[in-house]
């Protein structure tokens, strides 16, 4: 049986999201991962450093699944919606800069 929960667009994910995101450490770690993810990128375009595009998965992923498993408890939506996942990465950290979700 297929446990994977469907979602028709971001919009219906989002909110899916943020609930596997309720534990503020967790929330702190992608805030983490995801500055560095953009820091990196930044850099190795700037620079013409492609190479560094290789640990761009390594510096995000890694501070959020220890989020995910030592402080949120729950398995990455990664691992079941991977597009949708990384942009809620990229959402989520936008909203934080906002005020729209707490540190």
């Amino acid at each position: 049986m297929d446990n994977i929960k469907r979602f028709n667009s971001f919009a219906e994910f989002y909110p899916y999201y943020l609930s596997e995101h309720r534990n503020s450490t967790c929330r702190r770690l992608h805030f983490v991962g995801t500055s560095l993810v953009i820091f990196i990128l930044v850099l190795a375009i700037g620079n013409g450093a492609w190479w560094m595009l290789l640990v761009l998965p390594l510096a995000g992923y890694s501070f959020a699944w220890v989020g995910h498993f030592f402080f949120e408890k729950n398995r990455p939506a990664t691992f079941k919606h991977p597009l949708y996942s990384l942009l809620g990465d990229f959402v989520m950290y936008r909203d934080m800069m906002l005020g729209r979700v707490a540190f």
